[in-house]
């Protein structure tokens, strides 16, 4: 799948806080719920509860049942799973307005994956019984819902094709870029990453180690191409990063995963 230019790139500003007034006005921009009117929205939203979790905590673990379908409303989340083996594979990082959980609505009685809070957090949930309510009354809000289910679904195809067919170098550039057009946020000196990002996580979400993760970066740190920190990553040369996630050409000695 091809990258975005870097002019149609869309970093948008998403908040770690804020009153419940500003949630509700993220919520209104989420997909599932487009389509719908002021009083549908309120209707829909009222049928909800907001559930809040400290950094490090779960809203759901991997495995348990499916009970409830969130819409994040604040704060960031990792979508998480485990291997056969126990290592962990980070699927996916949330931003408000992300919809997760969503196989409940599927019908699977447990989750895939587990909903760890990379910040404080809170997210407007809805139990089985709610939904179903809301999808007999507002069949619009039953289509959003399985439309964004299948774009995750194809998101997760596209995740597993770059695993089996593109050099560790690439991916990891391919991850950063997905990052960036996910939570980025244009700072002085490039764009960056809006979230908590350690080289544990971008190994994990890159299906690589953590020593091929650190060496890339302190290649492509030399280059010009990114600056990190703690949980901190910037890019410096938008361009560039796309290159190497589109041309192995330039990406240099990448033989490690």
């Amino acid at each position: 799948m091809g990258l975005l230019p870097i002019a149609m790139w869309h970093t948008r500003e998403t908040m770690t806080g804020g009153s419940r007034r500003d949630g509700d006005e993220v919520l209104s921009q989420c997909p599932l719920f487009a389509g719908l009117g002021q009083e549908q929205l309120h209707d829909a939203l009222g049928r909800g509860s907001v559930r809040q979790v400290a950094r490090k905590d779960y809203f759901f673990r991997q495995g348990e049942p499916a009970v409830a379908l969130y819409v994040l409303q604040t704060g960031r989340v990792k979508l998480t799973k485990l291997s056969l083996d126990g290592q962990q594979v980070i699927l996916r990082m949330l931003a408000p307005g992300d919809m997760f959980g969503g196989v409940m609505a599927l019908g699977d009685r447990e989750y895939p994956a587990g909903a760890e809070a990379l910040t404080a957090a809170s997210a407007v949930c809805w139990s089985r019984d709610a939904l179903e309510d809301l999808f007999g009354r507002l069949p619009g809000l039953a289509r959003n819902a399985l439309g964004m289910l299948a774009e995750r679904m194809a998101e997760m195809q596209e995740r597993f094709r770059e695993l089996a067919t593109e050099r560790v170098g690439q991916r990891v550039a391919r991850a950063l870029v997905r990052l960036v057009r996910q939570a980025g946020k244009r700072v002085e000196g490039g764009v960056l990453i809006d979230l908590p990002l350690s080289r544990e996580d971008l190994a994990a979400i890159s299906g690589t180690t953590l020593f091929t993760v650190s060496r890339l970066l302190s290649e492509w740190e030399s280059r010009g191409l990114v600056a990190t920190g703690r949980q901190r990553v910037l890019v410096t040369d938008p361009h560039g990063l796309v290159s190497i996630a589109e041309d192995l050409g330039s990406a240099g000695d990448e033989d490690g995963a």
